[in-house]
Order: structure tokens, then C-alpha cells, then sequence
């Protein structure tokens, strides 16, 4: 980085290490300011929707519009907890935030893939945090293979709409690598949590061999 970008986002599947890549960050660099996710920001209206059954909201009774909406609300909010001159490190970015939705609603209302991107970001129009960095972490380039890696590092199995969801969220990833919506996409597949990292310091001009300054 010749200059430090306003956001840095790590995104991704479940199980593919984000946390931890995240943590490793911000304990290299002090300039790096930790956000996490977006329900963090907004707790009051998340804890509304939880109170109840919280995936009966999501993948029922919720619209597509409200749940987008929801997100794009918990991520303006996380951006403007950025301090000045910070670079605020994101626990999923607008890109993945939008994915999330869309995969919700390739399961939820029956749209195919390319549909349903398109619908999410109809919805979400021009609204994103400026200068941000998006790293996309995929377990594999191939949809089926990706899925059954992180389904395998959950310790237990995935029931009811939640695997569909999974298979879904996976399928819109590639299709968003595809159409160039993030930054840079790492490819994890039969390597180290230390050489997935090792990459990502690369990208973002973090070299091991200084003292965690972006060049």
C-alpha cells in the first residue's frame, strides 16, 4: 500500500480463518483500527430481530429489502466508528455483505444467482465505504469442493436451510470473482493459515521483514 486505505475487509465462507487473519493484523499494526461486523454497530435492532427465532427471521419471515437494508445500516455505522487517519479492519465489507443477502435470497424467494446479485444491489444503489480494501478468502476456486470444506470444519452438521444457504453463498463468491468485486481473491486451498496470512500481508504491503508499516 502506498497509502493506507480507509478499510481493510477480510471476507469470506464460514471456517476460512477470517477472525483469526483479522486478530493477526491488528496486532502487527497500530495504525489498523478493529471494527468487526456490522450487528455490532447496530445491536438494538439485531437483538430485536433475534429475540424470538432469529432464523426463522432471516430465511422466512424477513423480505429481502429489510434484511439488505439491515446490513447497509450496520455497515455505515461501522465506517463512521473509523478514526481519523485509522484503517479500520472489517469483519466482512460491502461486497460480502451484499453477497450474504443475495445468497438469502437465491434461497429464500427462488431467484437464480445472477438474479438475485443483481436484485441485492438494486437495492444497496451507490452506498459504500469509501476507500476500502476488500480480500476475499475462498477454502477453493470450486463451489462443491469450497462447501464441503468449511461444512467439514464446523465440527457438526448444518440442518434445515442453512446448507442450501452455504451451497448458495459459496456459488454467488465465485460469481462476484467473476464480475471483479473485490480487491483481491486468495485461493486457500492445501495451504497454511501462516501462508494465507503471509499473502495477505503481502497484498496489503505488510512485509514480515519490516515493522508492520504499510509501504
Amino acid at each position: 500500500m502506498t497509502q493506507a486505505p480507509d478499510f481493510v475487509s477480510l471476507n469470506g465462507p464460514d471456517n476460512v480463518g477470517k477472525t483469526t487473519h483479522l486478530v493477526r493484523l491488528a496486532e502487527r499494526w497500530d495504525g489498523f483500527q478493529p471494527l468487526g461486523a456490522v450487528h455490532e454497530h447496530d445491536p438494538e435492532a439485531w437483538a430485536r430481530v433475534a429475540a424470538d427465532d432469529y432464523a426463522r427471521w432471516w430465511f422466512e419471515t424477513s423480505t429481502t429489502v429489510e434484511l439488505t437494508e439491515m446490513l447497509l445500516v450496520g455497515h455505515a455505522r461501522r465506517a463512521a466508528a473509523r478514526k481519523a487517519a485509522r484503517t479500520g479492519l472489517l469483519d466482512r465489507g460491502l461486497p460480502m455483505l451484499l453477497a450474504v443477502a443475495a445468497a438469502t435470497c437465491v434461497v429464500k424467494d427462488g431467484l437464480a444467482v445472477g438474479e438475485a446479485v443483481k436484485t441485492v444491489t438494486g437495492i444497496a444503489g451507490s452506498r459504500a465505504a469509501a476507500s476500502e480494501t476488500s480480500i476475499l478468502l475462498l477454502p477453493s476456486l470450486d463451489a462443491e469442493r469450497s462447501y464441503a470444506m468449511t461444512s467439514a470444519r464446523e465440527g457438526r452438521p448444518w440442518t434445515g436451510i442453512y446448507p442450501a444457504y452455504q451451497k448458495s453463498l459459496h456459488a454467488i463468491l465465485l460469481h462476484q470473482t467473476e464480475h471483479g468485486a473485490y480487491n483481491t481473491v486468495v485461493d486457500c486451498e492445501d495451504r497454511s493459515l501462516d501462508d494465507v496470512h503471509s499473502d495477505i500481508l503481502d497484498l496489503l504491503g505488510l512485509s514480515p521483514l519490516t515493522d508492520g508499516s504499510p509501504r
